[in-house]
């Protein structure tokens, strides 16, 4: 699995009319699938009187099939959360939930125009999607004696690392989170640093 990779940096919105039915495609960072249900209910609440409100989640990395789910809410089967779904897992965001809300417009579509209606829609909100990312970060106490606090003070922004509590007593005493992929280059810029001096102890997250 990917330590770092993007997700849906806010809600964002992209609305389509296709052969008279309005098709609102809305994303949504979720990190778990209780949040992507939650974020579904939101949707549901906010267009009930919507013919459908479709949907399709990936709660994890981008591809991974390991938290999904998808939903045709009524539209004939596999022709509206399967092509949403399919979507999503090769859009290379993670995280990631899309409710597709349609309202009705008299002209029917067939299966092959809901699938490409849609898993096109989602496609097109994708486009525009403001994107943050995920960082898997490393919890670690890192010890150290006074005269090093000013290098290792400098190295510690240069690494992403970031200080989340220091204590001052015998020693000095550093909780950080470091970004998993830094914290080989972190430990090895740590131990020139003070030669060797610093103890660093790691955290289960």
């Amino acid at each position: 699995m990917s330590a770092r990779y993007p997700i849906p940096g806010q809600r964002h919105r992209v609305e389509q009319t296709i052969d008279r039915s309005r098709f609102i495609c809305t994303l949504q960072h979720v990190a778990t699938s209780e949040d992507a249900q939650a974020f579904i209910r939101e949707l549901n609440a906010e267009f009930p009187d919507a013919t459908h409100n479709c949907w399709a989640y990936v709660a994890g990395p981008p591809g991974d099939t390991n938290r999904v789910g998808m939903s045709d809410d009524g539209e004939p089967h596999g022709t509206a959360g399967r092509p949403m779904l399919t979507v999503l897992l090769h859009s290379g965001v993670g995280e990631i939930a899309a409710v597709v809300t349609r309202y009705y417009g008299g002209t029917k579509l067939g299966t092959g125009g809901l699938v490409k209606a849609y898993g096109g829609v989602v496609q097109l909100t994708l486009e525009t999607l403001p994107r943050g990312e995920h960082v898997d970060y490393v919890e670690l106490t890192v010890t150290f004696g006074y005269p090093s606090i000013t290098v290792i003070q400098q190295l510690l922004s240069g690494l992403e690392a970031e200080v989340v509590s220091q204590e001052y007593d015998v020693g000095v005493c550093y909780r950080l989170r470091v970004p998993r992929p830094r914290l080989p280059a972190f430990r090895a810029a740590l131990a020139d640093a003070t030669r060797g001096e610093a103890a660093i102890k790691e955290f289960d997250s």
